[in-house]
């Protein structure tokens, strides 16, 4: 684990954003800068962090461990779904390939937590078109894995629930496709679950995002990071769970909570600054995360990012 005080060391290099037009058109999303052209896309994985649909401020060497393990992921699952991956130039950097995303985010979940638990308890789930059963308790486990799809919203503008009968009845997405892309959710999500049962964490739900290049379905974005997904410490779940308590979280809930419980904040009116001790906290927790999962050491460089992603993209001709 990269000590305490270079995490601190690198509050001052975090990179909020990066203006490269030699690159093409830029998509500035909510953590992605997006330079497109051609049939391309130069991803650069900022360490901007949202939440609540606000970008809140950066986190120290955030884009890096969510690039980083977006590709280690794509290698573990590419026998299940092709990926839209071509290069990775920078640790922060992915080239893509362009394709035509599906409208929807695919959210699979094999636990009722987090937004789905608040929307239960104020009887608001019911938006997905699924029948809840009576009874549910917080972090309570599923039979089997349950898909809660969302729309994609644009940058600053609220995600919304859909049921699949709205996706396929209103033909957002054909019917064939979203049966193929929710097949391959659901066998990206088994394979994501095994593993994270193997390193000693439960992986919770996550989200995808799909799209089509050259007339098949591939997998885009992230996956399986601490950004797309909820990860929990595996041991001490059970006794958590009995207890009512909090489970022990290695991933983008942290800040959610910190907001809810410390501020009341939940995505109305101004979020509150990031303190450099929550920044800190949450580079810690993603770390861990991917030091978990990987089997690997995170290491990295106290410096410029914007500096180093020029130095090599210059050196891989990209620049």
């Amino acid at each position: 684990m990269i000590p305490e005080s270079q995490l601190r060391a690198q509050l001052t290099h975090t990179l909020r954003e990066i203006d490269l037009p030699g690159l093409g058109e830029l998509y500035r999303g909510k953590v992605r800068d997006n330079y497109g052209r051609a049939d391309r896309i130069v991803m650069v994985t900022t360490d901007r962090v949202s939440a609540f649909d606000h970008v809140l401020g950066t986190i120290p060497f955030k884009g890096e461990v969510l690039s980083r393990l977006t590709l280690f992921w794509f290698d573990k699952v590419k026998d299940i779904a092709p990926t839209h991956l071509l290069d990775s130039p920078d640790p922060s950097v992915m080239v893509v390939k362009k394709a035509q995303a599906l409208p929807v985010e695919i959210v699979i979940r094999g636990y009722i937590t987090g937004s789905l638990w608040r929307d239960y308890q104020a009887g608001k789930a019911g938006a997905y078109g699924i029948r809840w059963p009576e009874g549910l308790k917080k972090d309570q486990k599923f039979d089997e894995a349950i898909i809660t799809p969302s729309t994609k919203a644009e940058y600053g503008k609220h995600d919304e629930p859909i049921s699949e009968a709205e996706i396929t009845g209103k033909r957002l997405v054909a019917p064939e496709v979203w049966r193929e892309a929710t097949a391959v959710a659901r066998r990206l999500f088994a394979r994501g679950q095994e593993w994270a049962r193997s390193r000693g964490l439960i992986l919770v739900d996550t989200k995808y995002e799909m799209g089509i290049a050259d007339g098949k379905l591939i997998v885009i974005d992230e996956i399986h990071t601490p950004d797309s997904s909820r990860y929990w410490v595996a041991d001490g779940y059970a006794d958590r769970f009995a207890r009512g308590a909090d489970q022990e979280m290695l991933d983008k809930e942290n800040i959610r909570q910190w907001l809810i419980q410390t501020h009341g904040f939940s995505g109305h009116g101004k979020p509150p600054p990031l303190t450099d001790d929550v920044r800190v906290m949450l580079a810690q927790k993603y770390i861990e995360v991917f030091e978990r999962l990987t089997g690997t050491r995170f290491e990295s460089g106290v410096g410029d990012v914007a500096d180093r992603i020029r130095r090599n993209l210059k050196a891989k001709g990209y620049l």
